[in-house]
């Protein structure tokens, strides 16, 4: 009389349809922010590609003597890996861009080190770090920005941004607001507007 229902499959057949209208709908946009939006996007599966890219470089640089302790920022965006901070030597930009070259999947490695001038106290180490957090809260916070792609590091007071941006504006926005802030002596631009 009564059909036996499994709902342990069920609930799992739910949970799927559900994740299912859940990322069907993650890239969907008003038609406002479609028509001011930039061409070029990045779907889920390639950000999940990016993601792991990164996460192996990091790893590369991890288990290496000469870059382990180095302060590196690595960014990638649909393939395309955009490397910075502040190095000791050339022979570390050398070493870290091709480690980086190395991981599967990596279409193109773009160098943006700067080579550190003058050795750091550990009082200026720390007003770098306090410098860092500033400029990382400032970009969050701003209406115009608001972005996690934006990376930060600070060597005596000098700020490097570097990551990939939607627009020349953000970019200038970005510098703009980042001078303004207590500590900084100025400010490098490695930037690069998505593709």
């Amino acid at each position: 009389m009564f059909k036996h229902v499994n709902y342990n499959s069920a609930g799992k057949v739910a949970s799927m349809c559900a994740l299912l209208l859940l990322f069907s709908g993650c890239d969907k946009k008003t038609e406002a922010e479609a028509a001011t939006a930039p061409v070029a996007s990045t779907t889920v599966g390639s950000e999940v590609d990016d993601s792991v890219i990164t996460a192996k470089i990091k790893s590369e640089f991890l288990v290496n003597e000469s870059v382990k302790s180095l302060d590196i920022k690595v960014t990638t965006m649909k393939g395309d890996v955009m490397l910075s901070g502040f190095v000791d030597n050339p022979a570390q930009i050398d070493t870290s861009v091709r480690l980086a070259k190395g991981v599967t999947g990596v279409k193109n490695v773009n160098n943006q080190f700067s080579v550190k001038d003058g050795g750091t106290t550990v009082g200026s180490k720390i007003d770098d770090d306090v410098i860092t957090t500033k400029v990382k809260s400032a970009l969050l916070d701003d209406v115009l920005i608001k972005s996690f792609d934006i990376a930060a590091v600070t060597r005596n007071g000098d700020v490097q941004l570097s990551g990939f941006v939607n627009s020349q504006d953000q970019i200038n926005h970005s510098i703009d607001l980042v001078q303004k802030i207590s500590g900084v002596k100025s400010v490098q631009n490695h930037m690069t507007i998505k593709n």
